[in-house]
């Protein structure tokens, strides 16, 4: 485990893929290190009918922030993939943006664990999230996304 991101490029981070999830959503991450994770996202464009934030993509945010801090934890020669998460919803938002933090609950050889708490700008809590990811060996040669620890 590297746990080494104190020179993190965020602008890699945000814009490597445009091709995601994350990216169409407007998820921003503002600060990464392997112990806490910080981002955004619009609520316009990730509501459901009533025009509300939408509480998948609540979990969206949750898991990106979280599996986020998790390869920073894993480093360069892991990989990070997702095998739970949970979400209590916690209030409406519908306009501005949220903000999630996921703070590391658990970060060990093969599984790591994140609390994400979002808050909407008033800094009311939305929702309360956990996410636990698999840390597992990366491919030889294979491509593992952007670069999560210093070089």
């Amino acid at each position: 485990m590297t746990d080494g991101a104190d020179q993190l490029d965020l602008t890699e981070l945000n814009e490597a893929y445009p091709d995601t999830l994350a990216h169409r959503m407007g998820i921003k991450i503002t600060a990464a290190s392997a112990e806490r994770v910080v981002g955004t996202m619009p609520v316009a464009g990730n509501t459901q009918p009533y025009g509300l934030l939408h509480g998948g993509a609540s979990c969206v945010l949750a898991e990106t922030l979280g599996s986020t801090g998790a390869a920073l934890h894993a480093g360069r020669d892991q990989i990070v993939v997702g095998i739970e998460i949970n979400a209590t919803h916690h209030r409406a938002a519908s306009a501005g943006k949220v903000t999630g933090v996921a703070t590391r609950a658990h970060a060990g050889r093969t599984l790591a664990t994140y609390e994400v708490v979002i808050s909407d700008e008033r800094g009311r809590r939305i929702c309360t999230a956990r996410l636990s990811c698999l840390l597992r060996d990366a491919v030889p040669g294979s491509d593992t996304g952007p670069s999560m620890t210093h070089e």
